[in-house]
């Protein structure tokens, strides 16, 4: 997706400073998400509370591994390796938590009622639409495809904070011990669709690196530019 030619340079770089600022923000949220929420899920005995700390935790590493990956010599000699180790991670995610929620719901375990866990699911459901929607208005102006993607990514995280956070309101309230469970499940599916994704290459995760890609893209571009400027100076002194 190419920039619009009706934003400005100045404008451009504001975006872009606005995208790295939602994103940085992004990730220093899904890094205190992660640690409340699997610290509140080991008190609770909640698989799906472990389980939603745990993504939360993946996101992260997926985003800095990509970010590592940029500041290679070669990133595209680094990406598909990254991307299965990614994928990797997402898959074994899936395995964990299906297999907890299995033995959930075969023993009959009851987790405790976590009012930790509701409140930080309810903020993310709350916070992440916000973010959402600034990223992807500032990304559809300057026309950038993977800032728009990664709103979407972050539109569906908020989907699973709702599943997470619908099963343990009905398990506090009603005493639905299973709604953990599921809510768990939920989030093994979530983990399999973004490892196929990230497996297949199409991982919107990755909003960090791919940022640093648009900003090297855009120097080549002008160093491109002046190259092409210094040689039709050449051209017509001769």
């Amino acid at each position: 997706m190419s920039a619009p030619t009706t934003v400005s340079p100045a404008r451009r770089e504001t975006l872009h400073r606005r995208i790295r600022l939602i994103v940085a923000i992004t990730i220093g949220y899904n890094l205190i998400e992660a640690v409340i929420a699997i610290t509140a899920g080991s008190i609770a005995s909640s698989v799906a509370l472990i389980g939603f700390g745990l993504d939360s935790t993946i996101e992260v590493l997926s985003a800095a591994a990509v970010a590592w990956q940029f500041t290679r010599r070669d990133p595209e000699r680094w990406e598909k390796p990254t991307l299965r180790v990614i994928a990797v991670a997402f898959f074994a995610l899936a395995v964990y938590v299906t297999a907890s929620s299995a033995f959930s719901l075969v023993s009959g375990e009851r987790p405790e009622h976590s009012t930790v866990g509701i409140v930080l699911t309810a903020i993310s459901v709350a916070i992440m639409p916000f973010l959402s929607f600034i990223e992807r208005r500032a990304g559809r102006e300057i026309g950038s495809a993977t800032a728009v993607a990664d709103s979407k990514q972050t539109l569906i995280c908020t989907y699973l904070s709702a599943a997470v956070l619908i099963g343990l309101v009905v398990n506090s309230l009603f005493g639905w011990w299973w709604a953990d469970a599921v809510a768990g499940l939920v989030i093994a599916a979530f983990a399999i669709r973004e490892g196929v994704e990230a497996w297949k290459g199409d991982a919107c995760a990755t909003s960090v690196g791919m940022i640093l890609e648009d900003d090297h893209d855009e120097h080549g571009h002008d160093h491109d530019h002046d190259h092409d400027h210094e040689a039709d100076h050449h051209h017509d002194r001769a």
